[in-house]
């Protein structure tokens, strides 16, 4: 599937006020007449919209009252294709299925990995299929609302679970994301989020004493791409693989809740991103404290070297942003250092 480089910026729909702001279009940052650099709505695509973009005061996660962009979304991106996820026989190719993480690498899930993950995980527990090579698949709402919960039951060991979006079809979301980022004097850690250092794994010992991790699932998010798509918290994949069952990422890095619909669990590069005139890694959406997020990667392909525990950092020309762990770290930063705002389930 081919990435998308270039950003449409017609069409958006979008009502605004307050602070006078500069653009700069070759990093898709805006600053306001104080100089900090703010949220630019104009970069998320009218196409996943759900209605105009506006304003309206929030309470943020320190207790901050914000002005926030009010931003409701379809959760469905229009830049790329959702799924596959499993596959349906071993014989199957990777064409056929989407990606699993483990200690940080991203495997295709294709009917080979189905067929040998009882030596994959060293649990002869593991037979995802049956004598003849079909792959058992979770195929109904019921299914997947009975498979994708934390008290999945024995009827469901050995399934792949595969939620379609078609079974999602009445839900928005509204995602409140200050306009200018307030930052916090420590960090609000994310449960098992991989820092930055160059590690792929999330830390053994976690956040400092006394900074408790936020945890994910339906009640937290970590930022928005520019479609409309939120960036999850890491996928509960202990839970999952705990139950014997298989959740994967299609292609994207994505896959559906049926509470909240689809969402991303990884950045593989299928998303709206923007260039960087100097070589920097593209801009691929905002974290919900407002900051901006960005590739792991440069155009050199290489990683900053100064991240901090969130995986940000600062330069003159993007001021403080976050740049995102690998993918199959399932993961995307390692903590917010902003004060984040907050998203609904309409």
């Amino acid at each position: 599937m081919k990435q998308i480089i270039v950003m449409a910026l017609s069409g958006v729909f979008l009502i605004f006020s307050g602070n006078s702001c500069s653009s700069d279009e070759s990093s898709g940052l805006t600053t306001n007449d104080e100089g900090t650099r703010t949220v630019d709505p104009t970069l998320f695509l009218a196409d996943g919209l759900a209605e105009p973009i506006t304003t309206v005061e929030k309470t943020l996660s320190d207790g901050t009252v914000a002005t926030c962009y009010k931003i409701t979304t379809t959760s469905t991106p229009t830049e790329h294709q959702m799924g596959p996820w499993c596959p349906t026989h071993i014989s199957d190719g990777a064409d056929k299925g989407g990606k699993w993480f483990e200690n940080g690498e991203l495997y295709d899930v294709d009917g080979a990995f189905i067929e040998n993950m009882a030596d994959f995980y060293s649990d002869a527990t593991w037979k995802m299929y049956d004598e003849n090579g079909n792959i058992y698949v979770t195929n109904s709402l019921e299914d997947c609302q009975n498979a994708a919960n934390p008290n999945v039951g024995e009827e469901y060991e050995n399934f792949c679970v595969e939620c379609l979006p078609s079974y999602v079809t009445d839900i928005t979301l509204t995602y409140y994301i200050p306009v200018t980022p307030v930052k916090l004097d420590s960090p609000d850690y994310i449960s098992d989020g991989i820092p930055g250092g160059g590690g792929d794994v999330p830390p053994t010992d976690g956040p400092p004493p006394g900074d408790a991790p936020m945890e994910g699932g339906d009640g937290s998010v970590i930022g928005l791409a520019f479609n409309g798509v939120n960036f999850d918290p890491p996928a509960p994949t202990s839970a999952i693989l705990g139950a014997y069952t298989l959740a994967p990422m299609d292609d994207n890095g994505g896959h559906v809740n049926p509470n909240t619909g689809y969402h991303y669990h990884a950045a593989t590069g299928m998303t709206t991103k923007i260039a960087q005139d100097d070589g920097h890694s593209a801009m691929i959406g905002y974290a919900i404290d407002g900051f901006p997020m960005f590739e792991r990667l440069d155009d050199s392909g290489n990683e900053p070297t100064d991240l901090d525990d969130c995986r940000g950092h600062t330069d003159d020309t993007r001021g403080y942003h976050y740049h995102v762990a690998a993918a199959g770290t399932n993961s995307f930063i390692g903590c917010f250092a902003g004060a984040q705002g907050s998203f609904e389930i309409n």
